[in-house]
Formats: structure tokens, C-alpha cells, sequence
């Protein structure tokens, strides 16, 4: 039996979770409203105030659906209660960011500004020139679009230039030595 998959998922108050044909889920809440599709394999109720997943034997295919189903279910229950966000820190001298109504303007080192926009699953905040902050409902969505922003200057092994995530620790190298020896 799988240990994450026999956890129920504890459903908390102001949130509606309903479990249509096909395992059709969908899970209502402040911050908004998540519907995902999951394997018919395997059998997901509301009892209560908890959402459980079983499975019907011990093949493969859903063993390993098991713990992947609770887990993205979980997400779902806390991404419409809490949300979720990701930081990303620019290093870098004359490296910033500013908000522009919904977009962000970012000078990383080009020629030219580059422009990140808002969508309406995904917002963005900019505390400080140097940080912004991707925050939204879906998991999934907020982790995507965070590599997304990081991409487009990743953080360099040499000066550590570049647009990283706040816990992120970049291996640094050694520069070129000097001068030559005779």
C-alpha cells in the first residue's frame, strides 16, 4: 500500500470539492476554482470533510497512480485555500525589475527591456527592484511559469549574474589565472 496515496486529504472549511463521471474533480475555494481529470483506475470519494483515493489491486500502473493522484489532489486543496508562490532574486549590477500595470519590466543585461506579462491564473508582484514574486493557485502553473522568468537570464557559475530562485544556490567557478609563467 502506498503511504502517501492511503493519506486522506483533509478538506477544510469554505472549500467544495466534487467528483464527477470519469474522475472529473473539480475543488472550489477562495482563491479559486481547480478541475483536473484522473485516472479511471482508481476511485476517489468525499467522505466528509476528507477526500480519499483507493485502489482496486496491486499492479503496477496503479501503484504508481496511487500516490501521484493523492498528492496532485493535496495541491489542488491547498493551491485554492493558501495558493502558492515562488521568489526569484536578479543579481546583477544595473540587473532590475519594475511592475508596469500587469506586466513586468525587466533590464537584465540586453539591449533592450524585456516584457513578462500577467495571466489570469498567474499574478505577479515586485517588492523590491531586485525580487519578484509569482504567485497563483495551481501548483503546476506558478512553478512553470517562474522557470519561465528565470530563463530568460539564468544565473551565470562565474559572477552569478542572471535571474535565480530565492533558495537557490549557484555552484560558483574560478576565473582564468592571470598571467602567463615564462
Amino acid at each position: 500500500m502506498s503511504r502517501i496515496g492511503r493519506i486522506p486529504v483533509a478538506i477544510p472549511a469554505g472549500v467544495t470539492v466534487t467528483v464527477a463521471d470519469g474522475n472529473v474533480v473539480t475543488v472550489k475555494g477562495p482563491k479559486g476554482t481547480l478541475t483536473q481529470t484522473f485516472s479511471p483506475i482508481l476511485t476517489i470519494k468525499v467522505e466528509g470533510a476528507e477526500l480519499t483515493v483507493s485502489r482496486p489491486n496491486d499492479l503496477k500502473e496503479s501503484r504508481s497512480l496511487h500516490g501521484l493522484t493523492r498528492s496532485l489532489l493535496h495541491n489542488m486543496v491547498v493551491g485554492v485555500t493558501d495558493g502558492f508562490k515562488k521568489e526569484l532574486e536578479i543579481n546583477g549590477i544595473g540587473y532590475r525589475a519594475a511592475k508596469q500595470g500587469k506586466q513586468v519590466v525587466l533590464n537584465v543585461g540586453y539591449s533592450h527591456q524585456v516584457f513578462v506579462d500577467e495571466t489570469d491564473e498567474i499574478s505577479l508582484e515586485v517588492p523590491d527592484p531586485n525580487k519578484i514574486i509569482v504567485s497563483g493557485c495551481d501548483k503546476q502553473k506558478v512553478g512553470q511559469f517562474a522557470a519561465e522568468v528565470r530563463s530568460i537570464r539564468p544565473p551565470e557559475p562565474y559572477k552569478g549574474k542572471g535571474i535565480k530562485y530565492a533558495d537557490e544556490v549557484i555552484r560558483r567557478k574560478e576565473g582564468k589565472t592571470g598571467a602567463k609563467k615564462k
